[in-house]
């Protein structure tokens, strides 16, 4: 079925001061099984998350900084019919609801991953048919909060977005619920001041970080349509992001299968444990592992996560101040 986009009723008849909240909407039919849940559930940092909402009817909301403005996104699946619904608000609607297949991963590719030469994988796969590997086409969006992980536990980096945005965010639009915010835009993400930055808990490495990348945003946001290493490349050149801070960002910003988190301190042991049975794994291992499966090594990493293979856990607690790569 081709995707179907059900237009907005006539605004004219709507005053001018309701206008601007009233929903676009769009229907689209994903070809194969789609997990909204799963595919989305990445791109949220803690369960206060401001910019990410989960409603009991089974929606998911999002709020993000587009080109086009700020914009609130809802996302439904119809169960009878496998139908995804979305309604947008905000300047940013048309943008976010054009690009709704490739959120949902239309844009995603697994031929050429093969998951039958390892039986966990295999059985990971199938427990989740309906994964996909969704691009949010926002760079910065994915960038912030990457680095808000930098050194830290990941409790320390998701209070301190929670409070960042609360306190230097926008509004969502539309009916958004639970007070669901925008992060900042650059400039703003930019001319928070030093103090606000302690009272969220991050060290001026990461805030100036940050600051740099912020400063140069209109730059980096032409990632998201490099291929992988020259975006990975671009990424880097700003002091302060290394290697697993731009696989983060790719990950989500261009939906990158491939992109793995290379300094992450327990990602090489999970691979480890669930691949070759090793209790203690280190990147390069890791990186040995995964070369099979070049091209996707990102999405093994993503099901192994998800069927929770963990490898034993013996060393003492790391301190927050040690805790993952840049």
């Amino acid at each position: 079925m081709d995707e179907g986009r059900v237009a907005v009723p006539a605004v004219l008849a709507v005053p001018a001061q309701r206008a601007a909240d009233a929903a676009r909407t769009r229907e689209w039919k994903p070809l194969g099984a789609l997990d909204v849940g799963s595919t989305l559930g990445v791109l949220r940092h803690g369960s206060r998350d401001p910019s990410y909402r989960a409603t009991p009817d089974g929606a998911l909301w999002r709020a993000s900084r587009t080109p086009g403005g700020v914009g609130t996104l809802r996302v439904l699946v119809r169960p009878a019919d496998a139908l995804v619904s979305a309604q947008a608000w905000g300047p940013g609607a048309e943008w976010l609801l054009d690009r709704l297949p490739s959120l949902l991963g239309a844009d995603d590719d697994p031929s050429g991953f093969d998951s039958s030469t390892h039986p966990l994988l295999r059985e990971a796969h199938r427990r989740n048919p309906g994964l996909r590997l969704g691009r949010t086409g926002l760079v910065m969006e994915a960038l912030v909060p990457a680095v808000l992980e930098q050194k830290v536990t990941v409790d320390e980096a998701h209070s301190a977005w929670h409070r960042l945005l609360h306190r230097f965010g926008t509004e969502a639009p539309g009916p958004a619920p639970g007070r669901m915010r925008v992060a900042p835009s650059a400039r703003d993400w930019a001319m928070i001041p030093s103090w606000e930055w302690h009272r969220a808990g991050v060290d001026s490495k990461r805030s100036g970080t940050v600051v740099r990348a912020a400063r140069l945003a209109a730059r980096l946001e032409r990632a998201s349509v490099l291929p992988s290493a020259e975006a990975a490349a671009l990424l880097t050149t700003v002091p302060g992001i290394g290697v697993w801070t731009a696989a983060e960002t790719m990950q989500r910003s261009n939906g990158d299968p491939d992109a793995v988190s290379v300094g992450d301190l327990h990602l090489p042991n999970t691979v480890g444990w669930a691949l070759a049975g090793r209790e203690r794994t280190d990147d390069a291992g890791m990186l040995e592992l995964l070369e099979p499966y070049r091209g996707h090594r990102h999405r093994v990493c993503r099901l192994l996560r998800m069927v929770s293979m963990r490898a034993p856990r013996h060393a003492p607690r790391y301190s927050p101040r040690d805790f993952r790569a840049i």
